[in-house]
């Protein structure tokens, strides 16, 4: 298993491209369950969840190859709509084939997903949705068994609890073949959201109100394949953003999409940093003081929770104590006491974190204990006096592509080394 190792103190400055993004190409490339014949799917990153989700595909049947960020899957008719533990138990996003599966083919064996270790993230909002539209449920060892006794869903209105990217996406993309008009208030607005709508509507469905908390869906008889390059990485993207401002770089990030950044450059430049779109791309520079500044996770628009850590980690630096307040999430806060093993200052209870900003941070062994906490220690690593190990980060592959080698691209000395364990 291997470490990633950094010898903190380099000022990062260049320009790297942004990835796809791996929050739309997983349900995406779920979609391909729904048509038969080619799909091309572009612009996808080499990830480890990339990986387990067309493992995922093959094992129901369809053929899938992947190169140079192009993953191609041929469509066809599943003879079991069985996705087994020891695939799913990889990635919560598995859970996704769930909605096309009981689409297509009225029934899916699905198990009860795994994934990062942050919070409960039940899918009753899913379950319910697609009882709303007709499906019998039964949850039994371990498994989710769908089963839909007239063959086909039947649309219906589903209010969300509370806004699920997941549920969102699991409910389109069944309403997609359903009879009838589905709608789905108090939905997800992500554009993860967006844009699995736009390929679905690509390849012959009726969707309209992605990226609102009210989307309407027209069932249609049948899908054709389709050929698509997935947006840029939103979260990858405001990593690097916030590890230029932790080391007073200046960093272009291209191929972003900078609406989809707004409410983190808000902040960002709240805390005296620089955050200018130009061009096709966006521009990070930080040239003094960081001040101290709160910020509470929210749905989008909002501050998104899988950018509070990092955040967290610039806040060590700034002039004056934050508040960091979580609310997605009710375990997102394990990183708190790897940074403090760095000599952060923070003080965590129940989903509140107060950061008292320190002169520096230095150099040690951290643990990896999730993706999003496996980046904030990296960029912990990048401003840290000495030398900086981080440990397990095979979950930092399931999110970033090849990380060390953009971060020495703008400068920083980064390498990836074999684990001792």
């Amino acid at each position: 298993m291997d470490n990633i190792r950094i010898v903190g103190g380099a000022r990062l400055a260049g320009s790297i491209p942004i990835s796809g993004a791996k929050n739309a190409a997983l349900p995406i490339l779920c979609a391909s369950l729904l048509a038969d014949g080619d799909h091309v799917f572009r612009n996808v990153p080499d990830l480890r969840d990339i990986g387990t989700m067309t493992k995922l595909l093959s094992h129901l049947g369809l053929e899938t190859s992947f190169e140079d960020g192009v993953v191609r899957v041929r469509g066809c008719t599943v003879g079991d709509a069985d996705a087994p533990y020891e695939l799913v138990k990889q990635m919560r996003a598995s859970v996704l084939v769930l909605g096309p599966l009981v689409a297509r083919y009225g029934k899916a064996r699905v198990s009860l997903p795994g994934g990062c270790a942050i919070g409960a993230r039940p899918i009753d909002q899913h379950l319910r949705g697609l009882e709303a539209m007709g499906a019998k449920i039964e949850l039994a060892h371990g498994y989710v068994n769908v089963v839909v006794p007239k063959g086909q869903l039947r649309g219906a209105e589903v209010v969300f609890d509370i806004p699920t990217v997941g549920g969102t996406e699991n409910l389109m993309s069944a309403a997609v073949l359903a009879r009838g008009r589905t709608t789905l208030v108090n939905a997800a607005r992500e554009p993860e959201v967006e844009e699995l709508a736009r390929v679905l509507n690509k390849m012959g469905a009726s969707v309209e109100g992605a990226g609102t908390d009210v989307i309407v869906i027209e069932g249609v008889d049948q899908l054709e394949p389709v050929d698509h390059a997935i947006i840029a990485d939103r979260i990858e993207a405001g990593t690097y953003m916030v590890a230029a401002a932790a080391t007073a770089g200046d960093v272009f990030l291209d191929h972003v999409t900078f609406d989809h950044l707004e409410a983190l450059a808000a902040k960002l430049r709240e805390a005296g940093v620089e955050v200018e779109r130009e061009g096709s791309g966006v521009r990070v520079a930080r040239r003094g003081e960081l001040r101290a500044t709160s910020a509470t996770t929210a749905p989008h628009p909002g501050f998104p929770t899988d950018m509070q850590a990092q955040f967290m980690m610039l806040m060590c630096l700034a002039r004056g104590r934050s508040v960091i307040t979580e609310t997605i999430f009710e375990n997102r806060f394990m990183h708190v006491p790897e940074l403090n093993r760095m000599g952060a200052r923070i003080e965590a209870r129940g989903r509140v974190a107060t950061v008292e900003g320190v002169d520096s941070l230095s150099g040690a062994e951290v643990m990896a204990t999730d993706l999003r906490a496996s980046a904030s220690l990296v960029v912990a690593g990048l401003v840290a006096k000495g030398v900086t190990e981080v440990l397990r980060v095979y979950h930092i592959d399931r999110g970033y592509e090849h990380i060390e080698d953009k971060l020495r691209a703008l400068g920083a000395t980064i390498e990836r080394v074999p684990g001792r364990i």
